[in-house]
């Protein structure tokens, strides 16, 4: 009988971004050796990658017992690879680790370590930053806009090394690209977390310049996570309170419109401002609409919805 596996690492192949695939697997073999659980190494191609594929396979021919391959049929995108992965280890521990070389290796052990009986996943965050400035500066706004929008400190949501419980993945659903909120979005389930400075890799230090698209995409990923943490059960707050200012805004301009008409005499037949502030009166109504709409929907789904997580029963 086979001893029961205990951490389960999974590397998602996604984005066609990727380093020599047998050196990398070896030095995370080596490093996963030292903490004497017994493991699996899952890898997950999210598509085609047959030059992956074919490196990967060669080890298991080699004798690479613990290694494994789940291979998407077409790309998905990396949340939906890490969630295949999920599904498909056994570990009630659980390490994410990118296909590229992000932080030194022998700092592993020290991550697996911290998971302990009081910390559900530990994040890893590359410190001292070895890449440009232009690298730590749109890597600081997007954790300060995260930061301003959520309430959750983190420094490095853009390193991809993360130790955590098999409970913490079983309680968040991922989708889209929402891996890299994957802390954010258990802060907000009430899990502990630690975010612990690691070895940034040399190999990692190097200037990333994303396309017009890439940075627009992250923005709206932004925007899409800080309403799922505050407003998934409460829609009505957030269109409520746009709404009613909206409103409030056309209100205040119509009031002055009518003001100058009946105390100053001023025409109302050639003034743009009477259309705008009307369109502003009912575009508020219309978004608290919205809100009321979306509060029914929560309410009839409320019993199917799990919106905290129990850390300890006594007695």
């Amino acid at each position: 009988m086979s001893a029961k596996i205990e951490l389960s690492v999974i590397v998602p192949v996604s984005e066609s971004r990727y380093d020599g695939t047998q050196e990398l697997y070896l030095e995370y073999k080596q490093a996963l050796e030292t903490t004497g659980l017994n493991y699996e190494l899952i890898y997950v191609l999210d598509g085609p990658y047959p030059d992956v594929e074919l490196a990967l396979t060669k080890l298991i021919e080699s004798g690479e017992e613990k290694l494994r391959i789940i291979k998407l049929a077409k790309y998905f995108g990396e949340a939906t690879a890490l969630k295949a992965g999920f599904k498909h280890s056994s570990g009630e521990l659980i390490m994410t680790l990118p296909a590229y070389q992000q932080i030194q290796s022998d700092e592993l052990p020290r991550l697996i370590a911290l998971c302990d009986a009081k910390v559900d996943m530990v994040v890893a965050r590359r410190w001292p930053r070895l890449d440009s400035v232009f690298n730590r500066l749109q890597s600081k706004v997007f954790n300060q806009i995260l930061e301003g929008l959520t309430g959750a400190d983190f420094k490095d949501l853009g390193c991809s090394v993360r130790v955590l419980k098999r409970r913490v993945v079983d309680e968040i659903h991922l989708y889209g690209d929402q891996h890299r909120f994957l802390p954010a979005l258990a802060y907000r389930h009430g899990f502990k977390i630690v975010e612990e400075d690691v070895q940034q890799s040399q190999k990692d230090a190097f200037q990333r310049v994303y396309s017009v698209g890439v940075y627009v995409r992250r923005l709206l990923d932004l925007l899409s996570v800080f309403f799922l943490i505050k407003f998934t059960k409460k829609p009505l707050r957030f269109f409520g309170l746009v709404g009613v200012s909206i409103a409030t805004f056309g209100g205040l301009i119509l009031l002055y419109i009518i003001g100058d008409r009946l105390f100053a005499g001023v025409p109302l037949g050639n003034r743009p401002a009477l259309m705008l502030s009307s369109l502003f009166v009912v575009l508020g109504a219309q978004i608290v609409s919205i809100g009321l709409i979306g509060e029914m929907i929560i309410f009839t789904h409320a019993k199917k919805i799990k919106e905290y997580t129990v850390e300890e029963i006594i007695n």
